[in-house]
């Protein structure tokens, strides 16, 4: 069969969309009127804003008599589950490595899965033309991984070409005088080396959604590898629910993929990745058959969500002025079409009452949903990101990370320091002359609201990579609480230069004058470990006086700036993060005043 199935794996920038671009452009697939932009399968907005891939996509190329389908996967450990899904749609990955970096934690997880799934690997070192490469290190670096991880005599034995996608030059020999404006290397490596899909296209139609696709005119589409049999466009087949029910439904359209397009098609065979729309409500993991043959394939397996987060109605005294969607309703029903496409999302309504708990695989997951919620026109208000806790053989028990800090020298005893006040167990650490390796064992709410102290104790030059290791007996280090208290305006109204003059002393302010402000909502971090109750809106007295002295013209600091994942790393228990398409605000769950002091004076009796 002339047909190749592969998916790139490999850490958060590496270059895995940037080698996608080249091999498209390199192969004979697109026509010489199109053109490709940078980073084309990052279609997402938030994508292109964020530098990083989200989630996994598909396309296919044309290399001689083959056509190769390429899976393109997310490198970030809270996107996880994307690459998890996609391993039974391929038959082998190209495994991405920096030349300078070497392996990673999420390159550690995406080779496991691999491996796991005995697929073929072929490894690219990215980035040759770096003057810090060190290919052959890194090469070595990958084979103690792969034995590390127990891959296969044949796993280990792996081809690897070296490459430098954002130049588009390849070659098979580590120095890079010997780079050729040619990726002829790389698709003959695929070509040989990743075995052809071992199908039965003379079988029963057996055909596996493992990605989600939506369309306006179709509606949801099942994207996936037909593993047996013959696909048609207008049949009449049968899925196998995950809850073993079976619904018989005519595929309306049937859809395959080459280059940025995909077209329609009236037959596909087994081997190929297409996609099918037909059924509204179809989902990641069931089986497509003929009818009277419905057998299922094996489930999809996603690792479970670690961290949880409060999702409720805007009950503060703003509500309904900025958003579209602002009703439980709403809510649910986004929260719901929500976890029909992304299968590590869980979603559990509290009763019957207007809050939700979210659970995801870390805090980005989630931040990302809160942003695509805010655009799209939803107003809510989210609580603080808790890790998801367990019991394990009547021990109540945490999930635990492995994590992996790259930083300089000069900063390694504070950074110890910081990463042992949350619980932190040191594991290893390498030293060379300018930069320090250092691998943690650290609870996931150590990791909560850690990226700002992290970036000040290492003064903006230290790296943090983490995924998920497993479940341990919980610490009782209490960590993730923020130390200074905040400052909590005492009245509605609008915020005036006179009044966060006089108080600038107390701390740092969130808002800047001619803000619309709330009882309740916090405006700014103060400098000790209290709360301060403040009047920000407080005008400047006028009198008919005249004043012998010209007035001082009033110079404020400027506002510290607080974007969403800042907000939710800050907030602590008794806080909101208030979410509009217009603003996203901090308050106390109690806005109240006098009602939140009785509350804190009980707390404190108790």
């Amino acid at each position: 069969m002339n047909i190749r199935n592969i998916a790139i794996i490999a850490h958060v920038d590496h270059g895995k969309t940037t080698l996608v671009d080249v091999l498209l452009k390199k192969s004979s697939t697109l026509l010489d009127r199109e053109k490709i932009e940078e980073r084309a399968m990052d279609s997402n907005d938030l994508e292109r804003e964020r530098g990083i891939t989200i989630l996994a996509k598909n396309t296919a190329i044309k290399y001689q008599d083959y056509k190769i389908n390429i899976l393109d996967t997310p490198g970030h450990a809270d996107f996880s589950g994307e690459v998890e899904r996609i391993m039974t749609m391929v038959d082998g990955v190209v495994l991405v490595v920096d030349a300078y970096e070497g392996p990673m934690p999420q390159t550690r997880f995406v080779l496991k899965k691999a491996l796991e799934c005995h697929l073929k690997p072929i490894v690219v070192i990215n980035k040759v033309d770096k003057d810090s490469a060190r290919p052959d290190e890194v090469v070595d670096e990958v084979l103690d991984l792969f034995i590390e991880l127990g891959a296969t005599d044949e796993q280990v034995d792996f081809k690897v070409a070296y490459v430098s996608a954002i130049k588009g030059t390849c070659s098979l020999d580590s120095r890079y005088e010997t780079q050729q404006d040619s990726f002829k290397p790389i698709f003959d490596l695929i070509i040989s080396e990743i075995p052809a899909p071992e199908v039965n296209r003379e079988g029963h139609l057996q055909f596996q959604g493992s990605l989600l696709d939506y369309n306006e005119f179709v509606g949801r589409m099942a994207i996936g590898r037909i593993k047996q049999g013959t696909l048609k466009n207008g049949s009449i087949v049968s899925c196998v629910r995950n809850d073993h029910s079976i619904k018989q439904f005519r595929i309306q359209k049937l859809y395959s993929y080459l280059g940025l397009n995909k077209s329609e098609v009236e037959e596909a065979y087994a081997g190929d990745i297409v996609a099918l729309a037909g059924l509204s409500d179809i989902f990641v993991g069931e089986t497509i058959c003929d009818v009277g043959f419905e057998e299922a394939l094996p489930p999809i397996h996603v690792s479970e969500p670690t961290v949880e987060m409060n999702f409720s109605v805007n009950t503060s005294p703003f509500s309904g002025k900025e958003g579209k969607f602002v009703t439980s309703t709403k809510l649910d029903e986004r929260l719901f079409r929500e976890t029909q496409k992304d299968v590590s999302l869980r979603v559990n309504r509290i009763g019957n009452g207007d809050e939700w708990v979210v659970c995801g695989r870390g805090e980005l997951h989630l931040g990302i949903l809160i942003e695509n919620m805010r655009r799209e026109g939803y107003e809510f208000q989210v609580a603080k990101p808790r890790p998801i806790i367990k019991l394990i053989d009547e021990v109540k028990c945490e999930p635990f990370e492995y994590t992996q800090i790259d930083l300089p020298n000069d900063v390694v005893g504070a950074t110890i320091e910081l990463l042992g006040k949350r619980g932190g167990l040191l594991e290893n650490m390498d030293s060379s002359v300018s930069e320090t390796r250092l691998i943690y064992t650290i609870p996931s709410r150590g990791l909560i609201g850690l990226s700002t102290d992290f970036m000040t104790t290492t003064k903006g030059y230290g790296t943090l990579s983490h995924y998920f290791l497993e479940y341990r007996p919980i610490e009782s280090v209490n960590v993730g609480e923020r130390k200074l208290g905040v400052l909590v305006s005492i009245n509605e109204g609008m915020t005036t230069t006179y009044s966060i003059g006089g108080i600038e002393d107390r701390g740092v302010l969130f808002v800047e004058p001619g803000e619309s402000v709330y009882e309740g909502q916090i405006v700014g971090e103060c400098n000790k470990e209290d709360d301060l109750a403040v009047n920000v809106t407080k005008p400047k007295a006028m009198t008919n006086q005249r004043s012998s002295n010209k007035d001082n013209t009033i110079v404020l600091k400027r506002a510290r700036k607080m974007p969403l994942e800042v907000c939710l790393e800050y907030i602590n228990e008794d806080e909101l993060v208030e979410i509009t398409p217009r603003n996203i605000r901090l308050r106390k769950k109690i806005l109240h005043t006098e009602s939140r002091k009785k509350f804190d004076s009980r707390k404190v009796k108790e």
